[in-house]
C-alpha cells in the first residue's frame, strides 16, 4: 500500500463561504478514487504534518493562481492541471473513474459533477478551452455523472449545445431520469433551436432563445453570462440593456426572470495582466442581485467617496 498526497492550488473549495456554491477539482477527485481502488492511502497534503509521502499530486487549475511554497515530502512529485500546462490531461483509467467526493467532505451529498462534452468549436479570446480539448465531441454519458444518491448534477460543459445529436440525446436522457442539471457554463444562445428548446423548457439566451424555452411553459429565471472586454461604453450597453429591462417589470409589479452575471476578463495567456478597476465595480454591483435591483450603477460607491458615475464623464 502506498501512501497518497494531494494539493488542490486552487484551494477553492476548500475555502466554502456561507451560502455559496462550490466545486471540487474532479482531477484530484478521480486521482483519489483509483488510488483507493487500488489499496492505497489517500490524504491531503498538510506540510507541517503529513509527513512522508510515496507521491504527492499537485493540481492548478488557474495559471494566475499563486503555486505553493512549501517543500514536499515525496518520493515522486506530479504536477497537473492547466495552470501548470494547457496540455496536461489524465490517464484514461483514471478520467473514467466515478469521483471521489468524500475528500471535500462540505459538498452536498446529493450533488454530481462533471462533463458531457469536451472541447469547443468557438476560438474565444479568453478561453483555452479550443487549445487544450479541440474541437467539441462526446465525452461522458449522464449516467456516469449521475450516481443513485447524488440526482443533482452540475454540468461544466463549454458548449453542449454544439455537440448537436449527442446533446439532444442526452437532454432527453435527464429528462427521462428525472435529474437536475445545472448548466454551470451556461448554453450558447445562437445555438438554441426549437427542438432544443423544447427539451431545455423541461429541464427547469438572447431573447429569442429565451422566448422560444418559454414557449414551451418555463417560467423560471435565466442566468445570463456576460464576458466584460476592453471597451466599457460596448459592456455598459450589454448590461444596462437588462437593468432596464428588470426596471420596467419591477414599475409593473412583475418579477425580473433574467440576471446577467459579469466576468471580468482575465488574459489566460498573460496571468499577470491586470484588470481594469471599471471590470471590477461593475462586477461588484451586478453579482450583487440586492444592489442590481436597487440602485443604478451610477449610484453604485464601491469605495468611499467614489461614485461610479464618474465612469461615464
Amino acid at each position: 500500500m502506498s501512501r497518497i498526497g494531494l494539493i488542490d492550488v486552487d484551494g477553492h473549495a476548500k475555502k466554502k463561504k456561507f451560502g455559496a456554491t462550490i466545486y471540487p477539482n474532479l482531477a484530484l477527485c478521480k486521482i483519489s478514487a483509483w488510488h483507493k481502488a487500488q489499496g492505497d492511502e489517500v490524504v491531503w497534503y498538510e506540510p507541517m504534518y503529513t509527513g512522508h509521502c510515496d507521491k504527492v499530486y499537485v493540481s492548478k487549475i488557474f495559471n494566475f493562481t499563486p503555486d505553493v511554497d512549501f517543500c514536499i515530502d515525496a518520493d515522486e512529485i506530479i504536477r497537473g492541471g492547466t495552470g501548470y500546462d494547457v496540455h496536461s490531461s489524465l490517464p484514461v483509467e483514471v478520467d473514467m473513474m466515478q469521483p471521489d467526493y468524500d475528500i471535500y467532505p462540505l459538498l452536498p451529498k446529493d450533488v454530481a459533477y462533471g462533463f458531457l462534452t469536451r472541447g469547443c468549436p468557438n476560438k474565444c479570446k479568453w478561453c483555452v478551452v479550443p487549445r487544450k480539448e479541440g474541437a467539441i465531441r462526446p465525452y461522458m454519458d449522464i449516467d456516469q455523472i449521475a450516481t443513485l444518491t447524488r440526482t443533482k448534477i452540475i454540468l461544466m460543459d463549454n458548449n453542449i449545445l454544439a455537440a448537436g445529436d449527442y446533446a439532444k440525446e442526452q437532454l432527453q436522457k435527464i429528462i427521462d431520469r428525472g435529474y437536475k442539471v445545472d448548466f454551470n457554463q451556461a448554453l450558447d444562445a445562437r445555438l438554441v433551436t426549437d427542438e432544443f428548446a423544447k427539451l431545455l423548457a423541461q429541464i427547469r439566451e438572447c431573447e429569442r432563445a429565451m422566448e422560444m424555452i418559454n414557449s414551451h411553459g418555463y417560467k423560471g429565471q435565466y442566468f445570463l453570462y456576460t464576458m466584460l472586454n476592453d471597451n466599457f461604453d460596448e459592456c455598459w450597453h450589454r448590461i444596462s440593456y437588462w437593468w432596464n429591462r428588470n426596471q420596467e417589470l419591477v414599475t409593473k409589479h412583475q418579477t425580473p426572470r433574467v440576471y446577467p452575471y459579469a466576468q471580468p476578463y482575465r488574459d489566460p495567456y498573460n496571468p499577470s495582466r491586470p484588470i481594469p478597476q471599471w471590470q471590477k465595480d461593475l462586477a461588484g454591483w451586478v453579482n450583487k442581485k440586492m444592489l442590481f435591483e436597487k440602485i443604478h450603477f451610477w449610484e453604485f460607491e464601491p469605495r468611499k467617496g467614489f461614485r461610479c458615475i464618474k465612469y461615464f464623464r
